[in-house]
């Protein structure tokens, strides 16, 4: 199939195409390269997907219309993956206006792109934080999400609501993911295991916020990208009678909503020993206070997943940790 993904030199979406591309598929990525963190493990990314055939990179930011416009038309994709976004909870602290740019004026474009050219599927990254600190775990899609703890939340979940519109409006075949807390080689440096792996192998204490206790569901980057490839073809059809008492399929669009979550809360403590574990060393403690927009605890009822594909993810932390442990000292230490 010809595939377009955004934000192919991101975490994520490099993991996305990679898959993609080594199961023969015609990739075409789009990515604009931003400054939120080191630009060179994009750019890396991007040179590593290009090593291979298959892939066509495009580097510019979704708020170009026009640039959108004409890569949209030229590959006439058969699916898109929409996994450019400006992510981080905290950083929408900071610098607002690059949520609402990038998340609200990006995905309008890529839904305006659909109603003009539809996709046999278009599927659409969300995220976890939805949710906010919801009591009720696990977290399931039917709850309500209508109580976001930070702007970075609330653009996802109106990122959703955008493409139910226009799913509604414009029969386009949509399917939104909430991602639950990814990890695994290659990963953000702003993420927490990239922080311990960091401060472990230089000596520095590891900040440990709400003092440890938390719970995250945490989710290696190669089961959530199993979970994305397949959706590809659990594409949502509008009045198509629903699975079973889980299913999210809306009553008057073809669109749905999809946890791909390890189903495994993990106290942050224990992921910290693991880290310990798999480094080698123990490191010095420096717990601080819960950071404003934080939640306690993320927990994903991921059984619509598996309903839906057959697959749900399993890795455990220790084996995902150790992979990104192996891979940070190669890249890093060599």
């Amino acid at each position: 199939m010809r595939i377009l993904i955004t934000g192919t030199a991101g975490f994520i979406g490099y993991h996305t195409a990679r898959r993609l591309q080594r199961s023969g598929h015609e990739v075409v990525g789009i990515d604009g390269m931003t400054p939120y963190y080191d630009v060179s493990y994009k750019q890396r990314r991007h040179a590593t997907l290009l090593q291979n055939p298959g892939f066509t990179a495009h580097e510019f930011m979704l708020e170009d219309m026009d640039a959108l416009g004409r890569v949209w038309e030229e590959t006439a994709p058969e699916v898109v993956i929409h996994l450019a976004a400006q992510a981080g909870v905290r950083y929408s602290l900071e610098n607002p206006r690059a949520y609402v740019d990038s998340n609200l004026t990006g995905t309008f474009n890529v839904l305006e792109c659909a109603r003009r050219m539809t996709p046999g599927h278009l599927l659409l990254a969300s995220t976890s934080s939805v949710y906010g600190a919801a009591d009720k775990v696990p977290f399931a899609e039917a709850d309500k999400a209508d109580a976001p703890m930070t702007l970075y939340a609330a653009t996802k979940k109106a990122t959703e609501l955008m493409a139910h519109s226009y799913a509604h409006l414009f029969d386009i075949p949509t399917t939104a993911f909430r991602f639950f807390t990814v990890y695994g080689p290659f990963g953000r440096p702003d993420m927490a295991l990239f922080k311990f792996v960091s401060a472990l192998l230089q000596d520095r204490p590891l900040d440990i916020y709400n003092h440890g206790r938390m719970e995250r569901d945490f989710t290696y980057i190669d089961d959530l990208v199993e979970g994305i490839v397949r959706l590809i073809d659990a594409v949502p059809i509008r009045g198509e009678p629903v699975r079973d008492a889980e299913d999210t399929l809306s009553a008057v669009a073809p669109f749905r909503t999809v946890n791909i979550g390890n189903s495994d809360p993990v106290p942050l403590m224990h992921f910290v020993d693991a880290v310990e574990s798999a480094v080698g060393r123990k490191g010095r403690h420096n717990y601080l206070p819960m950071q404003p927009g934080d939640v306690p605890r993320t927990f994903a009822d991921s059984s619509l997943l598996q309903s839906l594909t057959g697959f749900r993810p399993a890795t455990p932390v220790a084996e995902g940790v150790g992979r990104f442990v192996g891979w940070y000292r190669d890249y890093h230490c060599v």
